[in-house]
C-alpha cells in the first residue's frame, strides 16, 4: 500500500513555533515557511449514485457569501478512525446512513496545497443507491441542499465554474477521468 494512504499528515516537519490557534486550525512557523493546519486529519467523501450521478452538497460559506457544490467532508473526530468520520460526515451532511463501513473505498489522497497545508486529506469513494437517496434523513442546517447530478452535468458544471472549491473539483475530476 502506497504510504501516503497510511499517514496523511507530512509527520517529518517539525513545527518552529505557532504563530497563531484556535478550535479549528494552527498557523506554524517552520523555518519561515507558514502552514495552516488541524489538530485531526480530514476526510471527503465521493458519493457515487447507480454509477452514473454524483451525490453533491450545497453548503453554506458566508466568508465568501456564496453556497457552493462541495463533496461531503469534514474531521476526524477524536478516537475516530478516518473511514467512521467519513461515514459520520456523509450522514450529518446528505441524511444518507451507511453502517457497513466496509462500502467506503480509501481512494489516493490529495493535498490542498503542497506548502501552505501540507495534509494529505483522506478520501474515501462509496456507492450509493437510489433508494438509499430517497431514504435521506435531514441532514445539517450549514447543508442547503443535497444534489444528484448526472457525470455530464458535474462535468458542465466544473467547466461553467459552477463548481469551483478546488479538493471537490480535484476528486471529482480525477475519478470522471478514471471512468472515460
Amino acid at each position: 500500500m502506497d504510504p501516503r494512504m497510511i499517514a496523511p499528515q507530512c509527520f517529518s516537519l517539525s513545527a518552529i513555533s505557532i504563530e497563531y490557534e484556535n478550535k479549528w486550525f494552527f498557523v506554524k512557523n517552520r523555518g519561515g515557511y507558514y502552514t495552516v493546519e488541524t489538530e485531526y486529519p480530514q476526510v471527503g467523501v465521493l458519493p457515487i449514485m447507480d454509477n452514473h450521478s454524483l451525490i453533491l452538497v450545497r453548503v453554506k460559506r458566508p466568508v465568501i457569501a456564496d453556497i457552493p457544490f462541495e463533496i461531503p467532508g469534514g474531521s476526524v473526530e477524536e478516537l475516530e478512525t478516518p473511514v467512521f468520520s467519513a461515514a459520520r460526515e456523509l450522514y450529518e451532511e446528505t441524511g444518507i446512513n451507511i453502517k457497513e463501513l466496509s462500502r467506503f473505498q480509501l481512494l489516493p489522497p490529495l493535498s490542498l496545497s503542497s506548502t501552505r497545508r501540507p495534509v494529505l486529506e483522506y478520501i474515501y469513494k462509496v456507492n450509493i443507491s437510489q433508494s438509499e437517496f430517497d431514504k435521506k434523513e435531514p441532514y445539517d442546517n450549514e447543508i442547503v441542499s443535497v444534489e444528484c447530478l448526472s457525470f455530464e452535468a458535474v462535468k458542465d458544471r466544473i467547466i461553467k465554474g459552477e463548481i469551483y472549491v478546488g479538493l471537490s473539483v480535484a476528486i471529482i475530476s480525477r475519478f470522471l477521468l478514471s471512468i472515460r
